[in-house]
């Protein structure tokens, strides 16, 4: 599996091609980059891939950065652009050809005894825990729309309203009640090219009171409880997409199972799920090797 994604990961940079070299440096943004994804890939930190042995034999005479170096390359603006190009190809190639997605939050936690300050409690699964969150927008065929890091006691609503303002997806978006929210159809019904799909919080058959209902929440109700009962009981069914996701991107070895121990404050953590993410949309355009 590592092997394949190396290959996978030379091959996107062989495609963005070579960046602009800073003479000013003595290791070009590649070099600074494939260091980054052998760690990433083999689940071990910086300080590792920085030593020479680490490698295999045909690749140990190639320059390598130390540790110092790659803490400090990899927060300029250069390799963060480069990354930010990697991920784009990677992830959005096909993101027009979708207009069914979906949008959902998956909690990473750590160690309540962590001294990480960025790092807040919040809810989680089967309670309250330590730690950052994911949230996700992607489609129905695996394809990443769009993605933000934020801490644990965030609400969910509320990086949803920053996606949706910025984010380029069309078509159908469905959602868990938890997003139920005027002001997240309102976004919608501003934009006129997502239609937001979700069930109502306290469960349907409930009034909305006496306050005004955005045109969009009132049209996902009637999707889901005035229409035909068989097309809401479709749309919910996909929503098993999301558990599904979810579980691809971290049931297999290099994917996004946890926050390792070096991954910590908000910086880091967000580098290292990029880089995931990457690993996983690679995973998922490049047949692995039989």
């Amino acid at each position: 599996m590592e092997r394949q994604l190396w290959r996978s990961i030379l091959a996107a940079f062989r495609e963005i091609g070579k960046p602009r070299f800073d003479p000013r440096s003595t290791f070009t943004v590649i070099e600074v980059v494939r260091v980054w994804f052998w760690a990433v890939i083999h689940d071990r930190p910086i300080s590792w891939a920085c030593e020479r042995e680490n490698w295999p034999i045909h690749e140990r005479r190639q320059r390598l950065p130390s540790n110092a170096t790659m803490s400090r390359r990899m927060r300029s603006h250069d390799v963060r652009s480069f990354l930010k190009e990697v991920e784009d190809r990677v992830l959005r190639s096909t993101s027009t050809a979708c207009r069914t997605w979906f949008i959902d939050g998956k909690p990473l936690a750590i160690s309540g005894c962590s001294k990480d300050k960025q790092a807040t409690y919040g809810r989680a699964t089967g309670g309250k825990a330590k730690g950052y969150k994911l949230h996700l927008i992607f489609g129905k065929d695996g394809t990443i729309g769009d993605w933000r890091m934020a801490s644990m006691k965030d609400d969910e609503r509320e990086i949803a309203r920053r996606i949706l303002r910025t984010t380029t997806i069309q078509g159908r978006l469905v959602a868990d009640g938890n997003y139920d929210s005027n002001k997240l159809f309102d976004i919608c019904d501003e934009r006129g090219d997502i239609e937001l799909i979700a069930p109502r919080r306290y469960g349907p058959g409930k009034g909305f009171g006496h306050r005004p209902q955005t045109a969009g929440r009132l049209r996902s109700k009637e999707i889901l409880e005035d229409s035909d009962p068989r097309i809401a009981q479709q749309i919910l069914d996909e929503r098993v997409a999301i558990e599904r996701f979810f579980g691809n991107l971290t049931n297999w070895g290099g994917g996004l199972a946890c926050l390792p121990a070096w991954a910590r404050t908000y910086r880091r953590v967000r580098r290292w799920v990029q880089a995931k993410l990457i690993l996983n949309g690679l995973k998922r355009r490049k047949p692995q090797a039989t």
